[in-house]
């Protein structure tokens, strides 16, 4: 493994060590971090969603995470407050390992930035 992987990987464990403080539970994957953000970025509360729901605030904490990147951005909300996002730069194609990094990179930097949690080693 790489240096620079072993420092995304304690990085992301860091995360999900604060996360478990914030919500009493360690997430147990990128999914539950991603569903986490799609709830706060909603701000609508925790509340009971339906599984289309929740599939839906998935796709907006990846949108919002990757619009740190400016590959999404946002066109705007719905007439139920929910945010609608847009492709504006095509997505890097690389395999399902590559993707994953990708993504616990803009997570943390979601985190880092927009959260206010230090992630720094």
């Amino acid at each position: 493994m790489l240096k620079k992987d072993l420092t995304l990987e304690r990085k992301w464990n860091q995360l999900l060590a604060q996360l478990e403080k914030v919500i009493g539970k360690r997430p147990r994957d990128l999914y539950a971090v991603l569903f986490l953000i799609g709830i706060q970025e909603l701000g609508q509360g925790v509340k009971r969603f339906t599984k289309e729901q929740k599939q839906d605030l998935i796709h907006i904490a990846l949108c919002k995470t990757l619009s740190l990147s400016k590959l999404y951005e946002l066109e705007g909300v719905d007439e139920d407050n929910w945010p609608h996002w847009k492709l504006v730069k095509k997505l890097p194609h690389v395999d399902l390992l590559e993707q994953e990094k990708l993504i616990k990179m803009h997570i943390i930097e979601y985190f880092e930035r927009e959260v206010a949690l230090n992630m720094t080693d």
